[in-house]
């Protein structure tokens, strides 16, 4: 067979730009990190691995839970759970609460909003009740789920976040968790940036109360996710945004006050828009292009790459992105559809950095033996293939 390499600029790409800012960046924060959603790519990190107790981080994996229950027909927003005393306890004064009342009937859609706008640990407890049993072993649901995730460095000792010194995390943690609430549940991720919700009560007028994360009342783009209080890990936020076609989400604990994470947490989102671009590479459902077929009934084939691939770069820096269709060639027939034809190479600055299987669109059956016989005497005479 011939070698052969194809080298190309990829044409149609998907740039988003921003103004340009390459100052070194410092989050006054004991640990952040800051992602870019569709690449998966780290744009920054500090300490991303020192362990913190997440507080009210907590309830996005609480409310997780649920989301993927209800995905599966298991729950239903219009189920009813009876407010224990338990949960009640947490309807008071010093607590973030949704103010239910023991004895009450709430749906899980009603406790769902309590969770995530309103903070209201009693609604934790009583969804964690309704769903399992007790809130313990909802906690064990909710570490087996992050074990799940690859949040290795994480355990749930409760649903709402309040003190516990076995319900630890880290921000890195937090970011797997986040990423796959905004992937697998983006209908549901909505509510959270629902700005208030109202609690029609029992024995009394109804309370209507504001969501909690700041980011949502500025005019960056933001849409989650969720704050976090404890004295004695401080201010926490895990963040997330979506402006011109790109969402990036970040995560921060250990703000000094709630003014430094409101503030820290926009200028680490900032620094994500204006310090880099995203370029789309390749979507997973089209062809790239063709690669030439020996004995085969068509002269070519159409490769794709079975998933999308998005890059970081930094700014103005586009020029030395370069992608490589590679493959050892005429590919000979027979090729059946989503046989692996080479190799797709993602080169940035003369480094590969990102290798994908390219395969074959459809089947190309074997010419019959007199024709093979044809074509191999004209390669013969001619070198014609």
């Amino acid at each position: 067979m011939f070698k052969k390499l194809f080298f190309f600029i990829l044409v149609n790409i998907f740039l988003i730009t921003t103004t340009t800012s390459f100052a070194e960046l410092e989050i006054k924060a004991r640990t952040a990190i800051l992602q870019d959603y569709l690449s998966g790519e780290i744009l920054y990190e500090k300490e991303p691995d020192l362990s913190i107790y997440p507080a009210s981080m907590t309830k996005i994996m609480t409310s997780i839970i649920a989301f993927d229950l209800i995905k599966s027909g298991d729950l239903s927003l219009d189920d009813k759970f009876i407010v224990s005393e338990k949960a009640w306890r947490l309807s008071t004064a010093g607590y973030s609460s949704m103010f239910i009342m023991v004895g009450d009937e709430v749906t899980v859609e009603d406790l769902l909003h309590g969770i995530i706008t309103a903070s209201g640990n009693d609604a934790c407890i009583a969804l964690a009740e309704g769903i399992a049993g007790t809130e313990e072993e909802f906690a064990i649901l909710m570490t087996a789920k992050a074990n799940e995730l690859g949040m290795d460095s994480t355990n749930f000792a409760n649903s709402s976040g309040i003190n516990d010194h076995n319900n630890y995390s880290t921000v890195r943690d937090i970011l797997t968790m986040s990423h796959y609430l905004i992937k697998e549940h983006s209908d549901y991720y909505e509510w959270f940036s629902i700005k208030e919700f109202t609690w029609d009560r029992t024995g009394g007028d109804p309370i209507t109360q504001g969501n909690r994360n700041p980011l949502l009342y500025k005019n960056i783009g933001a849409d989650g996710i969720k704050t976090g209080y404890l004295a004695v890990e401080k201010y926490s936020l895990a963040s997330s945004l979506e402006k011109k076609g790109r969402r990036l989400i970040a995560v921060g604990s250990g703000f000094e006050t709630k003014n430094a994470r409101s503030r820290e947490s926009s200028k680490l989102l900032t620094y994500g828009l204006t310090n880099f671009d995203l370029i789309e590479i390749n979507k997973s459902d089209k062809p790239i292009d063709k690669v030439d077929v020996w004995l085969g009934k068509r002269q070519q084939v159409e490769v794709y790459v079975n998933e999308d691939i998005y890059k970081i770069i930094k700014k103005a820096k586009k020029r030395l992105l370069k992608i490589t269709l590679k493959y050892e060639g005429p590919i000979e027939a027979p090729i059946k559809k989503d046989d692996v034809v080479g190799k797709f190479h993602v080169v940035y600055d003369e480094k590969l950095i990102g290798e994908y299987d390219l395969l074959a669109t459809i089947d190309v059956e074997k010419v019959n033996i007199f024709t093979r016989l044809i074509k191999s005497l004209n390669y013969l005479i001619w070198g014609d293939v």
